[in-house]
């Protein structure tokens, strides 16, 4: 019953209507039970995926009473309640990588995640943070824990929400809201043509690009890139879109899960606009934890990685997906070391911070170093992944990228009316010859020349 089905929007009128016909203050009751329905129905009919929520669920807000019941020795209830949410997922996530690549054998029914797995046990351990902090009073139901830990609409895709921001407004009751019902039908529809109108186009596409690699190489690749960024975007949308309309009807706000992620300036601005409840989530209880930027330099970094490191691990097991994660946690670093650098040459080029050139340059610089990330996310492992980048083996993608930077400032600097090699030529003779020298040692040692290799007529000499 996935969120395009006939019987889905069959399931959710009888919801809506129920809702509004009870008395309020049981309207709760309606949610809860639409919700372990329709758990029950997409888990098909699974006793172990529903034995598994409620028994997350129990255990947790069991823990978390006795925690709140105490003033001190609260740490190691913390510490044991954060182990029984976390190992699970880590050993649906693993366990499968683990068992195909050492047996050569497909993941056994029995060990493949339940649905909405990965997104509930975020709830749940977010959920216990804030408690132990005392950010959270916590659910003294625990019929009306289990509906925000099971509510229908964000279970299987998220947004993974806060107790504070959803708990309350699960359980109060909302009287009919004509303006609030409708702006929900419009998102309703605006899912259906992100899901319909592109991803769905989109993948074709991409499916026969990717699932077919090597016969489509190099610029295949690129395109293949970019339709599955935005794939993965309009998809991942969509789902969010109908989370939230469908909560709109019946009175309830969910967060925004996006913001225009591929309008960001740097990689650090994407992670700000992509999937926010991900991003707020690791930041809150992964990277803050860690001790953030309040130890140094090195610290900082270090935690960074980690952080992105436990984002790769979330999404998948395996080394393709830690790898994705560590990319953009590099992305991060390096990004923060050329910072002065940006800063030097907008300074000397007298560009300002506002200019919508400037933006529009490092937009879509973003967007590509998060869509060679894409790639090695969408490829089957992570050895494809590097050998279907643009058709280049890695070290001449990240080469290809920097000799694209180079070219770039270059003509921004012309662009000014800077004459480059004059200025050079005011140099002095040691400083002159040390850049030639580099120059040339560079092309030596990263052009593409070597053993085999066949240099390509120049294009306009076909003409």
């Amino acid at each position: 019953m996935a969120f395009i089905s006939f019987w889905f929007y069959i399931f959710l009128a009888v919801t809506v209507g129920l809702y509004y016909i009870i008395p309020v203050k049981f309207r709760w009751l309606v949610l809860l039970t639409a919700s372990l329905g329709f758990y029950w129905i997409i888990s098909d009919n699974s006793i172990i995926a529903f034995s598994i929520l409620i028994g997350m669920s129990l255990v947790t807000w069991l823990l978390c009473l006795l925690m709140d019941k105490k003033d001190g020795g609260r740490k190691p209830i913390l510490v044991i309640s954060l182990l029984f949410i976390a190992l699970p997922l880590l050993a649906f996530k693993e366990f499968g990588y683990i068992f195909n690549t050492f047996f050569h054998k497909s993941t056994p029914l029995w060990w493949i995640a339940p649905i909405g797995f990965s997104f509930y046990t975020m709830q749940l351990i977010a959920y216990v943070s804030d408690v132990y902090q005392k950010k959270t009073e916590p659910e003294k139901n625990y019929l009306k824990f289990l509906l925000f830990v099971s509510y229908f609409p964000q279970i299987i895709q998220g947004p993974i929400p806060r107790h504070k921001q959803l708990g309350t407004q699960l359980i109060v009751g909302n009287k009919f809201d004509e303006n609030k019902f409708v702006k929900g039908f419009m998102m309703i529809l605006w899912g259906f043509f992100l899901k319909l109108c592109i991803a769905d186009k989109a993948g074709i596409a991409v499916d026969t690009i990717f699932d077919n690699f090597p016969t489509y190489q190099g610029f295949y690749v690129l395109v293949g890139g970019i339709l599955y960024s935005f794939q993965l975007y309009a998809d991942f949308l969509a789902c969010t879109s109908f989370a939230k309309g469908f909560s709109e009807l019946v009175g309830i706000d969910i967060i925004d899960n996006f913001a225009r992620p591929y309008f960001a300036v740097s990689v650090k601005d994407f992670w700000r606009r992509w999937h926010i409840s991900l991003s707020s989530w690791l930041k809150d209880y992964i990277y803050i934890p860690l001790g953030g930027n309040r130890k140094g330099a090195f610290r900082k970094y270090l935690n960074i990685l980690i952080t992105f490191a436990v984002s790769g691990i979330w999404h998948g097991g395996g080394f393709k997906f830690l790898f994705w994660g560590l990319m953009h946690g590099l992305y991060q670093i390096f990004g923060e070391f050329l910072n002065p650098v940006k800063k030097g040459l907008k300074k000397a080029l007298h560009i300002k911070d506002d200019s919508q050139v400037l933006r529009l340059i490092q937009s879509v610089w973003t967007f590509f170093l998060v869509m060679l990330a894409w790639i090695i996310f969408r490829a089957d492992n992570l050895k494809t992944g590097l050998l279907i980048s643009l058709g280049l083996v890695w070290k001449e993608v990240i080469v290809l990228i920097l000799c694209l930077a180079v070219l770039l400032a270059v003509g921004i600097i012309k662009e000014k009316g800077i004459a480059i090699r004059d200025n050079i030529l005011k140099l002095n003779i040691a400083v002159r010859w040390g850049i030639y020298l580099a120059v040339i040692v560079f092309i030596v040692i990263f052009g593409t020349y070597g053993f085999g290799f066949d240099a390509q007529a120049f294009i306009y000499g076909r003409f």
